[in-house]
Parts: structure tokens; sequence; C-alpha cells
């Protein structure tokens, strides 16, 4: 008995021993164009961070569709994220772990908790929003590692930003086999998408289930990579938090995109496309933020994007995917609508009146302001919907009737952020999002949020709330984290939200009224209410 029992300690030791050196190993995988090598985080997910999807896009491959990467020998170490793509600092929240910045930024991450490459286990692509000027993959907010906990691989992915993901010109199109131009961060997130179909076996990923996701302008490029014939077979769900192109940032013709390109390189003294391939990247960054510079928009450009993406939705050519769409209570501040009229009932007529003209009345019914009260609550429902809640109701309604019958689920999320950490001193939060820090101890601080502002919930949907050291997160909020990540991850396995412990969460296009999650302490189901709102609003933006 004495013998067996020391066999079986030693057995147990050197099973021990064996788990603790194959954690010590750093974990590789296998890709199409050679070996990577990542490393076991503390919770035995297995991450690989800095991948490349593509060439470094500078030089002649500036302004070009990304090209594959080039097969390398021996073992590349990707433990560390790689360069951010070139960007101004525009915005307070964003908290970057990457290799620097640098126009080389094609990179993508991978999380898994697969041990071999047989496990077949569901995807998510998740894609940073900020305007399509800033943001990146590295960011903790957006972190693939708690998603992974949950039974999936997930990945974040560089897309280039501002004048190098966006600028359209006639000699770029020119030289295009497919005769367009401006639409280089789209053909970056597509080729992010094929890399996956051809690789992430090799993480223990499945090919045929992958849920691309986004916040924000991520959100707004899941729509365009479901409008585009370029995505065809590439995706299987999709998510998309506050924003689509169907109002929000919509593609220009091409022609207007190539006008805005050749003024830029006026601006910037380049004659030709040439003169403007050998600028160095920085310079062509600080000419971005200079007064009057246009902002790049997506094109038209008869390739990634056939027609207006309005127009493929409607005719049901999009994706015929699941979709799981929503948006947060205070998208934009009253203020975006107040402007300098103060909040009473005569003076946010007055805000209105400017805005829409012989419409007025018609918008005071429907977002009425008889009190002070009231309106706050309406000028803040009216700005966040002209922001982009209108974008992403459309979004989720044209997907529910023309997506193929494929399930629709919309949420409302309103669980406003705590306060900040007293670290944080005297800043304050932005208006949509971000955080304002201020030297001064006199300056007028931003009115506290009277719901989720606009980016408010990426943490708690992802499982992140720790990696963000801002505020001071409660039980409360931990609860609302829980809540919303059950429901993602169970989208992201299943095409469903819907699963043990959650409140039941139908379809909007299963039943005759329209129903929707409201996601905060006491999640709950809602009966829409608003849509006469949207409807007022869609010609506004129908038309583009």
């Amino acid at each position: 008995m004495k013998t067996l029992l020391i066999l079986t300690v030693l057995t147990i030791q050197v099973a021990e021993m064996a788990n603790a050196q194959l954690n010590k190993t750093p974990p590789q995988a296998k890709t199409a164009n050679g070996v990577v090598e990542g490393i076991t985080e503390p919770t035995g997910i297995r991450a690989f961070k800095g991948i490349p999807f593509a060439q470094p896009p500078v030089g002649e491959l500036r302004w070009k569709e990304p090209q594959p990467v080039k097969n390398w020998q021996g073992v590349r170490k990707t433990n560390q994220f790689g360069p951010r793509a070139m960007q101004r600092a525009v915005f307070g929240d964003m908290g970057f772990r990457s290799n620097g910045m640098s126009e080389d930024c094609l990179y993508l991450n991978v999380w898994t908790p697969a041990k071999s490459d047989k496990e077949k286990l569901p995807v998510l692509v998740y894609f940073y929003g900020g305007g399509f000027i800033a943001g990146d993959g590295s960011e903790g907010r957006y972190d693939g590692e708690s998603m992974a906990t949950k039974g999936m691989v997930a990945l974040t992915v560089n897309y280039r930003l501002d004048v190098f993901g966006f600028m359209a010109h006639p000699e770029l199109t020119k030289e295009s086999a497919h005769q367009s131009s401006g639409n280089y961060a789209y053909l970056d997130m597509a080729a992010a998408l094929r890399w996956v179909q051809q690789n992430i076996a090799a993480f223990g990923g499945d090919p045929k289930r992958v849920t691309i996701a986004g916040e924000s302008a991520g959100s707004i490029a899941v729509s365009g990579l479901m409008a585009s014939p370029l995505s065809k077979g590439l995706i299987a769900g999709a998510i998309g938090e506050s924003g689509s192109l169907l109002g929000g940032l919509p593609p220009v013709p091409l022609a207007k995109g190539e006008e805005a390109g050749a003024a830029f390189a006026k601006g910037v003294g380049a004659s030709s496309l040439a003169d403007l391939r050998a600028m160095p990247a920085e310079k062509l960054l600080e000419a971005t933020g200079k007064p009057g510079t246009p902002r790049f928009s997506a094109t038209v450009d008869g390739y990634f994007f056939p027609k207006p993406p309005m127009e493929i939705f409607t005719a049901g050519e999009q994706a015929q995917v699941p979709l799981l769409a929503g948006w947060n209570s205070e998208e934009m501040n009253a203020r975006a609508v107040l402007g300098q009229e103060k909040p009473t009932p005569e003076g946010y007529a007055n805000a209105v009146k400017r805005l829409y003209n012989d419409r007025a009345e018609e918008v005071l019914k429907l977002y009425p302001g008889s009190t002070e009260e009231e309106v706050l609550e309406s000028a803040t429902a009216l700005a966040g919907d002209r922001f982009l809640a209108y974008s992403t109701w459309k979004w989720a309604d044209l997907q529910s009737k023309t997506g193929g019958g494929k399930p629709v689920y919309r949420y409302y999320y309103s669980r406003p952020r705590p306060a900040m950490v007293p670290e944080m001193g005297n800043a304050a939060p932005g208006l949509a999002g971000g955080v304002v820090k201020s030297t001064d101890a006199n300056a007028v601080k931003v009115p506290p949020a009277r719901g989720a502002v606009h980016s408010a919930e990426i943490e708690y949907a992802m499982g992140n709330l720790p990696k963000n050291k801002v505020y001071a997160w409660t039980p409360d909020d931990y609860k609302v984290s829980e809540v919303m990540q059950k429901y993602f991850a169970n989208f992201v396995k299943t095409g469903n939200p819907n699963g043990s412990g959650l409140p039941n969460w139908p379809a909007i296009n299963s039943g005759n009224s329209v129903q929707f999650m409201q996601i905060d302490v006491n999640t709950r189901l809602e009966t829409e209410k608003n849509r006469a709102r949207y409807l007022f609003l869609d010609p506004y933006y129908t038309k583009q």
C-alpha cells in the first residue's frame, strides 16, 4: 500500500513537472508563410502578437492593395505587438502597447485556448475604432485573452488609417488593376480575413466559423465588409457596436475622393504620385492635421464597393449572416445639439430650428422638450441618433428584412461608467468617450454623463475591465460585463447570444414587435418605442 502511494505521488510530480516544462516551452504554430512562436499567458491562453498578414505597405506599396506576406525561414518570434498605423494623438482614451508607430503596420494578434491544431474552435476577429484616423489592435480594451478563455480564438487586426488608408487619386485609380483607389484600410481588413481562412486552423480555429466585430469605426468597417463582394464566404457572423456605413461615414463617389486626394497632393507640394510616395510618412501625417485639410473618405470604387452600401443592403446583396448590433444611451452629449443655447425649452427649440428649419416642429414632437430635464434627455437622444445610433438602427433594420432570414439581435447599452480612480486627478471624461486631462484646477469640467458614452461598452463586452485603470470599477460593473461578454461569446460560438443563466433575447425579425436587450445592471428585454424617430431621420441619410 505504501509503495503504491509513493508511486502515485511520484506520478503526479512527474506530470506536474511535464506540465510546467510544457508551459515554459513557448507555443508555436505553422502558418502558410512560416513558423511563429508566441507566449503562454498565466491563464494558459497562447498569445501570438505581431504576426504579419501582408507586406509592409511602404515605398511603392504605399496606397496599393495589400500584398501577400513573403515566406520566412526558421522560427519568427511573435511575442510583442507590431507597430501601430501612422496616426496623430487625437483621442485621450487609447492606451497603446504597440512597438512604436510606423507605416509598416499590417500585423494581427491571435489569442487561442487550443492546445493543438485539431480543435476547430469558433473565431472572433475584432477591428478597432478611432474614426479611421486612430486606434490599434494592441489597445488593452480589445485584448483577446479574456474572450479566448470563453472557448474561441480571438484576433485583433491593424489597418491603415487616414491619408494612408483612404486617399484616392486619379493616378492611383489609373495604375490599379481594378481602376479603383481609396479603400486601402478596407482592403487591409479583407486581406486579414483571407489570412484567417488560410491560417487559423494552425491555431485551433475553424475558418468556417469566423465572426467579425468592431466598435465605432470598427463597427462601420464590419458593415462595410458585409457589403463587399471581397468578403464573400469569409465571414459567418457579425457584431456591430455603435455605427454602420448606412449613415455613418458612408463612402463617397470615386471622382469626389479623387478630387480630395488631388487637392491634398497640391497642398503638400506634390505634383505627381511619385512625389507623394517619396515623401516621408511623418510629413504626410503632419499635413492631415492642418486646418482646412479634408477628411479622407472611403469611396464607391467599383471594386471593394461596387455600389453604395445602402443600395447593396436594400437589394439584399450583403453577407447573409446573423448580426448582433446596438448602441449606447449617450453616444453624444446634448451640447452637440444645443450648441451655445441654454437647456431650456426655448433654447432647445431654437437649436432644433437651426438644425431642421421647417421640419423643426416634427422633431420637437419626436424629441419633446417642455422641461429642462426633458430637454437634456431629448437633446442627448437626438445628438446620439444623429451621430451613430441611427446608422446602427438602419443596419439592423435592413439586415432583418433583406438578410436572407438570418437572425438579427439588437441591444441598447445604458450602464454609465463609474467615477475615475483618484489617481486621475483633474481629468474628466470627454464628450464621446476619451479622457480630457487638465492642469488647471479651475478648468470647467465636462458635465457628468447621463448614460453610457460612446465606446464605454468595449471593456465590458470583451471582459477587459481590469485592463482599464482609469475607472474605479464596482461589483455592478463586473456583473454587467459578465452578462454582456456571455451574450457576445455565445453569439460568436452559435450565431445566437442566448444561453444558460441569461435573460432570453429574441431576434428582432422573429416576431411582430421589435424587441431589444437593454444591457445594464438590470439587463432586460424592451420593446421598440422610438421607431418614428429613425423613420424621420431616414430621408436625411438614404439620399447619401
